[in-house]
């Protein structure tokens, strides 16, 4: 497995996850794990959070016990800041907004989780804020156009609306960013667990979510950012 490294001190890496690995081993995934890959290296790492399987970009693993510490308290006092890229389904009336809605589970599939009206369990606080980057609209042909452009132009259709967002999640619950878009009516794209039906956009196969930057502090007390390159079917689709 090939893992690129952003970041690295004696007690911290930060590497660029690819979509498709999963970060913690299970009975499917043994052996082929990020964190497989990390004690390679290091016998006692431990992943300080986790990513998606199908979410890509920068994430933190502690090399030893003391790291492991320190980063799970800053994760807890919300030290951590967290920027991702998704690209979602429809459009947005405003460039920016908050959701300010508690997590809890579904009652009809132990994998999901829901915000608002239904969830059960335990309501954990969620907030997520996000900005919109640009407008998509794809034709047909599969192909963008520009979205000042009128949809009722002659000889153009459209078949999709999504929206490029720089989402800020304020809390790390599991799924929150996939769960919160799904509350407002924007699932994340291509998203199999909360959007089954969902069109994908052009060139994508996987979850459009992906982790852009994290900053935290080293065991020195130094604030360190670490920044993921956009994937390139982003690229593609937003340029």
């Amino acid at each position: 497995m090939k893992i690129k490294v952003l970041y690295e001190d004696k007690d911290i890496l930060a590497i660029d996850k690819p979509s498709g690995v999963l970060a913690h081993p299970d009975k499917i995934a043994e052996g082929r794990t990020i964190l497989d890959w990390a004690r390679k290296k290091y016998p006692k790492a431990e992943l300080a959070h986790r990513l998606d399987r199908e979410t890509s970009g920068v994430m933190l693993i502690a090399k030893n016990e003391k790291a492991h510490g320190a980063l799970k308290k800053q994760f807890q006092e919300r030290v951590v800041k967290k920027i991702y890229n998704a690209i979602v389904s429809g459009s947005f009336r405003n460039d920016r907004g908050m959701i300010n809605k508690p997590i809890g589970r579904s009652p009809r599939d132990f994998r999901r989780y829901l915000a608002g009206r239904g969830a059960r369990g335990e309501m954990r606080e969620a907030i997520t804020e996000y900005r919109v980057l640009k407008h998509l609209r794809i034709k047909t042909d599969q192909k963008q156009i520009d979205p000042d452009i009128s949809v009722n132009q002659k000889g153009i259709s459209i078949i999709g609306s999504f929206t490029f967002l720089e989402v800020k999640p304020k809390t790390g619950r599991t799924h929150q960013i996939r769960v919160h878009m799904k509350y407002i009516n924007h699932p994340v794209a291509c998203d199999s667990l909360y959007n089954p039906a969902g069109m994908c956009p052009p060139g994508f196969k996987r979850l459009a979510l992906h982790a852009k930057s994290i900053e935290f502090k080293n065991l020195k007390g130094e604030t360190i950012k670490v920044e993921s390159s956009l994937p390139k079917e982003f690229k593609e689709l937003t340029r």
